[in-house]
């Protein structure tokens, strides 16, 4: 099974590195993309825990965000993590995200949830990626929600009232930086409305211009119907169709392996990076 879409701790999930790859193990795995949002920071303690019988992609979910706003997520994987332009997008998408939690806190302590930025920052391990699901944690500790779902259906999605976007460079800019680096670049669950508002089927062309090579098709967020218009656009582009679990661990449904890569597919999104990073032991 191959499953090109997974978090850490080190982000946003809830098991570290080596326990994700120990777990790749015991659910037959054999290839598996660690890609923590906006980060590289797991890559080393994945690597250290990997075994045989179980390839390693390493990459990382990146924030971007479309000229009219609408929130994207792309999948750089398989790219050199010493170049240095990449490197400084991720660092400064991750800056960015203290001050916009600071935001969401504030519009919160003002509609009378009393939590503090200290509280959220306590539930990041070290080295850990900012994110909402940190702030899920956090009201869950005080009480205030029963778990992340309800945290994200009730307070923290997109449509909410609380909710702040913060910086992130384009989906074209993100493209161009991955495959500079030598990677290749799979948008995320590009249809996922339950998530806020989503690109049409007519921004691929300029996606497709500045690079991509992948739509991830198969993710618990689309729909059936969703899923055959992706597969479509990607047979009239020439991309590569993936499936993934966008696993994250406790306190969200997604099972790892629960969609998958080809073989086929995923030997033709290998080839089109620079090198071959595959990590294996």
């Amino acid at each position: 099974m191959i499953d090109l879409h997974t978090h850490s701790s080190i982000s946003d999930g809830t098991d570290t590195p080596g326990a994700l790859i120990n777990k790749a193990l015991a659910h037959d795995i054999t290839v598996l993309a660690l890609t923590d949002h906006d980060t590289i920071a797991g890559w080393d303690e994945a690597v250290a825990y990997l075994r045989p019988n179980l390839d390693l992609v390493l990459g990382s979910e990146i924030s971007c965000q479309t000229q009219d706003g609408i929130s994207v997520h792309m999948l750089g994987l398989l790219f050199d993590p010493l170049d240095q332009q990449l490197q400084q997008t991720l660092a400064q998408t991750r800056e960015n995200r203290y001050g916009r939690m600071e935001r969401i806190i504030s519009r919160l302590n003002q509609a009378g949830f009393e939590i503090s930025m200290s509280e959220v920052l306590a539930q990041l391990s070290e080295g850990a990626t900012l994110g909402r699901p940190h702030l899920a944690d956090a009201l869950i500790e005080k009480g205030i929600v029963k778990s992340r779902e309800e945290a994200f259906s009730e307070l923290l999605h997109n449509h909410s009232k609380y909710y702040v976007s913060h910086y992130s460079p384009t989906p074209e800019e993100t493209i161009r930086q991955i495959k500079a680096a030598g990677g290749v670049a799979v948008i995320a669950h590009p249809f996922a409305s339950l998530r806020g508002r989503t690109i049409s089927s007519e921004t691929f062309t300029t996606l497709v211009a500045a690079g991509l090579d992948g739509i991830e098709v198969d993710h618990r967020d689309h729909s059936q119907e969703q899923r055959e218009l992706l597969r479509t656009i990607a047979a009239d582009f020439g991309l590569v169709s993936t499936g993934s679990s966008d696993y994250h661990g406790n306190g969200k449904l997604n099972l790892l392996g629960e969609f998958t890569t080809s073989i086929a597919q995923w030997e033709k999104l290998e080839s089109r990076a620079r090198e071959r990073r595959v990590v294996r032991v």
